[in-house]
C-alpha cells in the first residue's frame, strides 16, 4: 500500500538528518520527490540518485528557502518540472545556541529569517497552485522547544512556536479549500548534530523521556507520512508530537 503513490512532495532542507529521512520515506511510499539544499552539489545529487532508485522522478534544488523571491521561484520551477505540488514539508532550520543576556541580534535575526520566515515564504507560493487543484497537505517541522521553550535557545523556540501559530492560522484560511495544514513537533531526534553531543548528557536525557530513548529521523518522517496520506485526511491544524512521550 503506497500511502502517497504518484503525489508530488516538495521538502525542504533534505540534504540530512530528518529532513533527508522524509525524502526516502516518501519515495519508498512512490511520491516522486522535489527537495532543496544548500551544502554540497555533489550531496544534491547523491539523494537524487538515491531518491530515483525507487522508481519515482527525483530532483535537487540549490535554493534559499528563506529568500523570498528565491521561494517563488522555486515553486514555479517545480511546477514546471512535475506539472503539480501536492504537499510541502516545511523543515528547513538552523540553530544559533546562546543564553539572550549574549546573544547577538544576528544570532536572533538569522534563526527567526531561516526558521520562521521560510515557512511563510514557500506556504505563500504554493497557496495558489494548492487553491487551484482543490486540495494539499501542508506539514511544518517544528519542535518541542517550540511548545515548551528551552534555556539557552530563545531564538529557536520563538521560531518553533511561532510556527505553531502559523500552521494553526493557514488551517483555518485554507482549510475550506480542502488544504490542510499541520506541524510535527520532534523531540529529541538522534542525527548528525546530535552526534556532537556529550554521551554522558544524552544518556542522562534519555532516562527523562518515557520511551526512554531517542528518536529516529525515520520516526519523525512516518508521522509526516501519515499527515500527508488520506489517512489523516479529516485532521488540520494539529501539532503531532513525535517526543517519546517527553511533554507528556
Amino acid at each position: 500500500m503506497n500511502l502517497v503513490a504518484g503525489k508530488v512532495a516538495l521538502i525542504t532542507g533534505a540534504s540530512r538528518g530528518i529532513g533527508r529521512a522524509i525524502a526516502l520515506r516518501f519515495a519508498q511510499e512512490g511520491a516522486h520527490v522535489a527537495f532543496t539544499y544548500l551544502s554540497s552539489v555533489e550531496k544534491g545529487e547523491a539523494l537524487t540518485a538515491e531518491l530515483a532508485a525507487h522508481g519515482i522522478t527525483a530532483k535537487g534544488y540549490r535554493s534559499d528557502a528563506s529568500d523570498y523571491k528565491a521561494a517563488e521561484d522555486l515553486v514555479a520551477q517545480v511546477l514546471v518540472d512535475f506539472g503539480k505540488l501536492d504537499i510541502l514539508i516545511n523543515n528547513a532550520g538552523i540553530t544559533r545556541d546562546g543564553l539572550l543576556m549574549r546573544m547577538s541580534e544576528e544570532q536572533w535575526d538569522t534563526v527567526i529569517t531561516v526558521n520562521l520566515k521560510s515557512v511563510f515564504n514557500l506556504t505563500k507560493a504554493i497557496i495558489k497552485p494548492m487553491m487551484k487543484a482543490k486540495a494539499g497537505s501542508i506539514i511544518n517541522l517544528t519542535s518541542v522547544v517550540g511548545i515548551r521553550g528551552n534555556a539557552g535557545q530563545a531564538n529557536y523556540a520563538a521560531s518553533k512556536a511561532g510556527i505553531i501559530g502559523f500552521t494553526k492560522s493557514v488551517a483555518l484560511e485554507l482549510g475550506s479549500r480542502n488544504i490542510r495544514s499541520n506541524a510535527v513537533a520532534p523531540g529529541f531526534i538522534e542525527t548528525e548534530m546530535t552526534g556532537d553531543l556529550n554521551e554522558k548528557a544524552v544518556e542522562e536525557w534519555k532516562q527523562t523521556i518515557p520511551l526512554k530513548r531517542g528518536g529516529q529521523p525515520d520516526e519523525v518522517a512516518d508521522a509526516c507520512l501519515f499527515l500527508a496520506s488520506d489517512l489523516s485526511r479529516y485532521i488540520t491544524g494539529q501539532v503531532l508530537q513525535v517526543d517519546g512521550g517527553m511533554l507528556t
